[in-house]
């Protein structure tokens, strides 16, 4: 890179790290005065003058300092990705305690770190419960709880446990519970959930269609709580702290984030999409709305025990990316690390 390329996006990360901190327009005296002291003060408005035909700053007034764009908060996240590196979260060991004392109980440990997460970032922070669809069926059992009531529990391979309630029409007989579950035993034990849930099951049902109405809603209750079981559930936790930052003063930005954190299929479906870094951020066009655009949304990607999930924080645009991306790839990585596929890892 060219000496005033070098200058020119030293200027832009001064100017996004002073937005982030401040949220005010950027004036060159400021960048002049605390970051780029050895540039002359008419080479750094030409270097802005630039930036802003870039389309990486913009100048919401006249008078006014320079903010980020779009654009710019990428370019910016590109120039301090190698920052990251230096970056390491403290309390990892803490968290590996945390999975090691709960690996009974995946949906305890991942509410403690959803709450973890929350606590650090000051954000509205999400765990997307871990996919199952990739996991075996190990053992499947159901339980009669009463008022035509039926407890699901799916055991996968991982050692990790499902469970569903549902509710069944017709009276079935302890005798009667017991033998179909030995039957759905001997046939689903071993298959693939996602299997299970879209072709086993439904064929299945397609086979005793007439012969037995009984085992006919009983495999219909079934592939309900496979179904179920088979994609992701996004779980939200944060104080009320995070709405205190002056993006959300004003009420229609409020409802419109509220809006975007309702609509869990578009989040876990452009997460799907984009998961290709340890951390992935996603803004602007990427949310598909522009009462979105003034929103991010960090995320990494985990396995607890061998199944995968999601982890992240959704927040203004203006938020702490030096410190998130780390800190969301840090817990990611423990996760993953600390519950291989079978076993627990101590560090």
């Amino acid at each position: 890179m060219k000496k005033n390329e070098i200058r020119l996006y030293q200027a832009l990360t001064a100017l996004v790290d002073e937005y982030i901190q401040f949220c005010e327009p950027i004036s060159s005296r400021i960048l002049n005065e605390k970051h780029l002291q050895d540039v002359s003060s008419a080479t750094l408005r030409l270097d802005l003058l630039k930036l802003e035909q870039m389309n990486l700053i913009s100048q919401p007034h006249t008078s006014a300092g320079r903010v980020p764009t779009i654009s710019g908060y990428r370019r910016y996240l590109e120039l301090i990705q190698l920052d990251h590196s230096r970056v390491k979260y403290e309390r990892m060991d803490t968290l590996r305690e945390l999975l090691i004392q709960n690996y009974k109980d995946t949906p305890r440990a991942l509410h403690y770190i959803m709450q973890m997460l929350a606590h650090e970032t000051h954000q509205l922070s999400f765990v997307a419960e871990p996919e199952v669809s990739s996991g075996y069926l190990a053992r499947l059992e159901v339980f009669a709880i009463g008022n035509k009531k039926l407890l699901f529990v799916m055991s996968l391979d991982s050692g990790l446990d499902k469970t569903v309630i549902l509710k069944c029409d017709s009276e079935i007989t302890d005798a009667q519970l017991k033998k179909m579950v030995r039957y759905l035993n001997d046939e689903l034990v071993g298959l693939r959930i996602y299997d299970i849930a879209n072709k086993v099951l439904v064929d299945m049902q397609k086979s005793v269609q007439g012969e037995s109405d009984l085992l006919s809603q009983f495999l219909s209750e079934l592939h309900k709580a496979f179904i179920e079981i088979s994609d992701f559930f996004i779980h939200y936790d944060g104080s009320i702290r995070f709405l205190e930052q002056p993006e959300f003063d004003s009420r229609s930005s409020i409802l419109s984030f509220m809006n975007l954190i309702q609509r869990q299929d578009f989040i876990i479906q452009a997460m799907r999409t984009n998961d290709r870094a340890p951390v992935n951020v996603l803004m602007g066009e990427s949310f598909n709305e522009s009462k979105w655009q003034d929103f991010v949304l960090i995320y990494g990607k985990y396995e607890i025990f061998g199944i995968p999930g999601y982890l992240g924080v959704l927040a203004p645009l203006r938020t702490e990316y030096r410190r998130l991306i780390p800190l969301i790839r840090d817990i990611s990585a423990t996760i993953t690390e600390t519950t291989r596929r079978g076993m627990m890892v101590p560090k």
